[in-house]
């Protein structure tokens, strides 16, 4: 634990699977623990397929989990009683990464942001029309647009919308699923430095999932790094960058683009070759074997242990 710093959430040796057919099972996420502390901001990356979305959604309680222990404020979040599910869906939001299919088509912005106001709120008519008002005007909207569609606005009003109401009902915890992927390079900036200031303002906690990791390393404290199903290394957001340590990690950080073409033709991009293995069925050895160039016997033998290194940085690697 980081000194000074409660644990907000707490995962053990989380699992989900999906069963496809009768012989096979898809392990999207399998066997992962981690921590997020009140406050700071961890970087989930990864490519696609990884697990992070699943990982996002288990936290949520979007997915029922296959196995293993989730707590939120030191409580397991699957052996709530009906009150505490209530509370829950107050504290912990989620802004989905496609802000059109997230949005209810036949709600008007007024109905969509009001919505969990209405149910987690005593407040009378005017005051739920100032509120959402005042939402508004703080994810950059006017008041306008609350009689308008989600049909009528651009994706990143859209995903505006999404942030407005995610902080509704003022919670403590949101999960951002891929929340830029989907716009525009100028108006990924704002929102990403919309959902700083929220932090700082409202002393929130994220969930950053992104590929994008640049942006992950600009907003994110701490970063976990994943790879079919699995985490592979996680650390301060500093020290993972300047020193990572798993290859996968290397190769995905070597893809950063650099803008000064001098420092661009100078560094090496490490290129992995070969195709990521399915998830269905697993090999029970290290997921990345098949294409580490630094493969050892004991890779395709045993699953690596996770080791832990200073400044909190951990990595899974026959390697270490």
């Amino acid at each position: 634990m980081l000194m000074g710093k409660k644990t907000l959430v707490k995962v053990n040796n989380l699992k989900k699977y999906f069963k496809v057919s009768s012989t096979e099972t898809l392990k999207a996420v399998d066997d992962i623990s981690f921590e997020i502390f009140e406050g700071e901001t961890v970087g989930l990356v990864g490519e696609s397929g990884c697990g992070k979305s699943t990982t996002g959604r288990c936290l949520v309680k979007l997915h029922d989990i296959t196995s293993g222990e989730i707590y939120f404020e030191d409580k397991e979040i699957f052996s709530y009683s009906r009150k505490e599910k209530l509370n829950f869906c107050k504290d912990v939001q989620m802004i989905f990464q496609n802000p059109y299919s997230s949005l209810n088509p036949r709600m008007t912005v007024r109905d969509i942001i009001g919505e969990g106001i209405g149910l987690h709120s005593k407040l009378k008519e005017k005051e739920k029309i100032n509120r959402i008002e005042e939402l508004l005007k703080m994810v950059g909207l006017n008041k306008e647009h609350m009689s308008r569609f989600s049909h009528e606005f651009s994706g990143g009003q859209r995903q505006r919308i999404g942030i407005a109401r995610a902080l509704s009902v003022n919670p403590k915890f949101i999960v951002c699923d891929e929340p830029i992927s989907a716009l525009d390079v100028s108006i990924q900036a704002q929102v990403i430095n919309m959902l700083k200031k929220f932090q700082e303002n409202m002393n929130l906690t994220y969930l950053f999932i992104a590929h994008d990791l640049s942006v992950v390393k600009y907003i994110s404290d701490r970063v976990i790094v994943m790879y079919l199903g699995t985490i592979v290394e996680q650390g301060k957001s500093e020290d993972l960058y300047k020193n990572p340590m798993h290859p996968y990690t290397k190769a995905l950080l070597s893809s950063i683009p650099v803008a000064d073409p001098n420092i661009s033709r100078n560094s090496s991009r490490i290129i992995l070759k070969g195709e990521i293995p399915s998830p269905i069925n697993p090999k029970d050895c290290c997921r990345f074997v098949e294409r580490c160039c630094f493969a050892k016997p004991i890779c395709k033998k045993e699953k690596p242990i996770t080791k832990h290194f200073e400044n909190g940085h951990t990595v899974a690697c026959h390697l270490y």
